[in-house]
């Protein structure tokens, strides 16, 4: 495959790079891991594999060889020689197609996973790009024109996807799968989505009136978000009496506030640290929904207490663990 367009950030991730926070490395991978997830189990891959991500304004890559792959997450309006595709489900593309994304529907999101995975190194266990320090993924940066990706030998799950395929694509330019994944396993991408929020450390120490604001009132995300952190504009936020804190541990979907009252979602590309008040922390079955929030949308957080989160995160595997046995039992 090689790239004829960019996009705006295309990059090659996984699920993370964990174990070197200690050094200062961060953990990287991909924004919405139920997308990344989900699209490497339709093309038979196991889910931690390196899938391509795209923000907001998908690449055009070309195929020199027939490829199973699978688009998941936002709706960056994918085709195939000009012929829309579907997303959430297995899609063979035939040798000397081209595939191209066009408008934003929804989300800003999408990942695009190939059966055997991308063909790129391992460091520190991981094949995720952490953009700012040039590590891991396709030499350490953001896919360019001409770059051209290998890939590794395929499984037997998808050389039975590939054959089911190929047997109903006929003369056509690619065969997309009758079936897909269930509504109910992806989040739908709202407006204005309630995100459920869990309270954070420092909760306690805000006033009153920030911690009533903070879940009843909507925050825009603003320009400056990238993927080391979302910087939320609308209420300030303040805490009853000035404090300073150590710095201490952060994670994915963790929500500062430093002292100009602006609430800030850390992301995948976090740092290590922060020294920052945390009056949240974002359940993690509703970081793919936060993953996929750009620039000018609004949220709301809704309180959910750490017993509902861990049932609604169980309830998700659940449902993964129904996908990846449906799969199976469709190639019987």
């Amino acid at each position: 495959m090689s790239l004829t367009k960019p996009g705006l950030l295309t990059s090659v991730q996984d699920l993370g790079r964990y174990g070197f926070q200690k050094y200062g490395v961060i953990t990287s991978g991909v924004m919405d891991q139920l997308a990344h997830r989900t699209s490497n189990l339709l093309v038979g891959n196991e889910e931690n594999e390196a899938t391509i991500e795209l923000t907001l304004l998908g690449p055009v890559i070309d195929f020199e060889e027939d490829k199973l792959i699978s688009i998941c997450g936002g709706n960056l309006s994918p085709s195939i020689n000009g012929e829309p595709v579907r997303l959430w489900r297995p899609i063979l593309v035939k040798e000397g197609s081209q595939l191209r994304f066009g408008q934003c529907i929804s989300g800003c999101r999408a990942y695009l996973a190939i059966a055997g995975g991308i063909g790129v190194p391992n460091v520190m266990d991981s094949k995720s790009t952490y953009l700012r320090a040039g590590l891991g993924g396709f030499k350490g940066r953001a896919l360019n024109v001409g770059d051209k990706l290998e890939t590794k030998p395929i499984n037997d799950v998808s050389a039975r996807m590939i054959d089911e395929l190929s047997k109903c694509s006929g003369d056509e330019n690619f065969a997309e799968a009758d079936w897909s994944v269930a509504s109910d396993l992806f989040p739908s991408y709202e407006k204005i989505p309630s995100i459920r929020v869990m309270k954070g450390r420092q909760y306690h120490l805000f006033s009153k009136e920030s911690q009533d604001t903070f879940f009843s009132q909507p925050f825009e995300i603003t320009p400056q978000s990238d993927r080391m952190g979302y910087r939320l504009k609308g209420p300030s936020l303040s805490l009853e009496e000035a404090s300073e804190m150590l710095s201490e541990a952060v994670n994915f979907g963790t929500i500062q506030v430093p002292s100009d009252g602006n609430p800030i979602v850390l992301l995948a590309d976090r740092q290590t640290t922060g020294g920052y008040p945390k009056i949240g922390q974002i359940a993690t079955v509703d970081l793919p929904l936060m993953a996929q929030l750009k620039p000018g949308d609004l949220v709301r957080f809704v309180e959910v207490s750490h017993e509902e989160a861990q049932h609604l995160y169980l309830e998700r595997e659940m449902k993964i663990q129904q996908l990846m046995q449906g799969i199976l039992l469709k190639l019987r």
